[in-house]
């Protein structure tokens, strides 16, 4: 699935001279964390978020440097940090530097990059313009939509194969391999390893294996075990 696949393509956006009180009533009213910036031809300019509207010296909330941390402020960052606490229009306070999609990325990037950057939502761009969202909240929805994997009829033989070649490009496999035997497609792991984060890791990868119907864990947990190599 890609971004377009789940984006929220009624997006609610604001103008560059929309007034800061009217941008904090939309994120209230539609229980939403930010708004993307326009101009007239819906070309992105900047994102105002929560975080944007918190520290605002109209509501108390404008932080107050410590001596020690002024010394090392420039006088450009001491006025961009005055312009977002006491601006009255959402070009004043925006994020300009924003993160944005394609809408033909796949979902597992899009969650990569809110991960990466820490943000909650993104805007989805093409040529320019915004025309969608994708949120956590639709991640999840895609993620309930996606079908169930269907298991191909695969032999026993394929089946351990495939698991076995799997296990070789593990880096975090630091023990010598279990021992994998498998039929009427279900694999059998056993074996020892030192941590218990190894033996679900091994039943995560074998459960992943096209073709294993079941998993029959066997396998021992035996911390600082010496192996042979």
């Amino acid at each position: 699935m890609k971004a377009a696949d789940v984006m929220t393509t009624r997006v609610i956006t604001v103008a560059a001279d929309q007034p800061v009180n009217e941008i904090a009533r939309l994120l209230l009213d539609h229980r939403i964390s930010a708004v993307p910036v326009v101009d007239a031809d819906g070309r992105l300019l900047g994102i105002v978020s929560e975080g944007d509207l918190m520290r605002r010296e109209d509501a108390g909330t404008e932080p107050r440097q410590s001596w020690w941390l002024r010394i090392f402020t420039t006088s450009v960052e001491a006025a961009e940090d005055f312009t977002r606490s006491h601006g009255r229009l959402a070009r004043d306070v925006m994020t300009r530097r924003v993160v944005t999609v394609a809408d033909d990325i796949p979902l597992a990037e899009v969650a990569r990059m809110l991960e990466r950057h820490g943000i909650k939502r993104v805007p989805v761009v093409r040529s320019g313009r915004v025309v969608g969202v994708v949120s956590r909240a639709n991640l999840l929805q895609g993620l309930a939509a996606a079908p169930a994997r269907t298991e191909a009829a695969v032999d026993d033989a394929t089946i351990r194969n495939r698991l076995l070649k799997t296990l070789d490009q593990q880096p975090w496999l630091t023990a010598i391999h279990p021992n994998v035997v498998v039929t009427d497609g279900i694999a059998h792991l056993w074996g020892l390893v030192p941590t218990e984060q190894q033996r679900d890791a091994l039943r995560v990868l074998a459960e992943n294996i096209e073709g294993v119907r079941a998993i029959e864990d066997h396998l021992r947990v035996q911390p600082d075990v010496a192996y042979m190599t």
